[in-house]
């Protein structure tokens, strides 16, 4: 019994440390704000590799993998959490900021906006802003060299599919290489994947945080044809093929973690692929 009391203690204490956490980046007010909103998490979500937010001091691309919606409000809330209240900047669409509180929550984390996507209703889609001057890889480049980390779904899209990931973008290649930030991928598995074979719309939520990628030899050949305007067409080429690459490595890393698969080539090893005529069905995924 006295044991039992003992490790019952230690748990309300573990758990009460946990909850009050220290938060020195936010204001008082929404300190308390974002203790509310842990709340679910403390319900559905499990962690590991946290310790890789310890060492995450500066500006960073954090990059996620991507399958419903409840795991868009509460991982970017878990992260904030345990980074002590510094913010991320999520890669959104613009209609979101519209929504009535939605909205007043997710301007507070300073988004970068996206305006391709029309929105379905026709309240939201009326008060459209007019797109801004940068496209979203310079304003994320801006952020990240202001000092300000960036979050971003390469998929694109909620991704239900419990085995593989969608072909990422390519814009978050060009952001690392324009920026220079190291990339920290962020898994999001789900209990009842690995149990039943699909995603959940409401869920046990697993987050695995891997180490920051560092592609510093990537940019620096980047930004030097970016410096070499001689040839502007083979050049632009050779740019997105570096942001291929960089964007197929973190797909790599998003694949281990989430539990998914990632089938698709990096544009280097399918060239190396093609010199070599080797046979299709022989072709390798980039090299993690």
């Amino acid at each position: 019994m006295r044991l039992w009391n003992v490790n019952g203690k230690s748990e309300m204490k573990a758990s009460r440390k946990q909850y009050f956490k220290a938060l020195p980046f936010l204001p008082g007010g929404r300190a308390l704000l974002l203790r509310a909103l842990m709340l679910p998490n403390y319900l559905l979500t499990s962690a590991s590799g946290l310790e890789n937010l310890s060492r995450a001091e500066g500006a960073f691309i954090y990059a996620f993998n991507h399958n419903n919606s409840l795991e868009a409000l509460l991982v970017p809330v878990f992260l904030f959490y345990h980074l002590g209240g510094r913010t991320i900047s999520f890669v959104i669409d613009w209609m979101y900021g519209k929504i009535p509180l939605l909205g007043t929550l997710m301007n507070m984390i300073d988004p970068v906006y996206v305006y391709s996507k029309r929105s379905s209703l026709f309240w939201i889609e009326a008060n459209r802003p007019s797109v801004c001057d940068l496209n979203t890889v310079e304003r994320c480049t801006e952020k990240l060299l202001s000092g300000k980390s960036i979050g971003i779904f390469p998929e694109g899209t909620r991704n239900r599919n419990p085995e593989t990931l969608i072909k990422g973008k390519p814009g978050i290649g060009h952001i690392a290489m324009k920026s220079g930030a190291a990339v920290i991928p962020v898994g999001i598995d789900f209990h009842s994947r690995k149990t039943k074979g699909k995603i959940p719309v409401i869920g046990r939520i697993i987050i695995r945080i891997g180490a920051p990628l560092h592609f510093a030899q990537h940019s620096e050949a980047y930004q030097s044809i970016i410096a070499d305007s001689s040839s502007a067409i083979s050049g632009n080429l050779e740019l997105h093929r570096i942001a291929a690459d960089v964007t197929c490595e973190i797909m790599l890393a998003l694949a281990e973690l989430s539990g998914k698969r990632y089938s698709v080539s990096s544009p280097s090893n399918q060239t190396r692929l093609n010199e070599a005529n080797l046979n299709p069905k022989e072709e390798r995924l980039c090299p993690v």
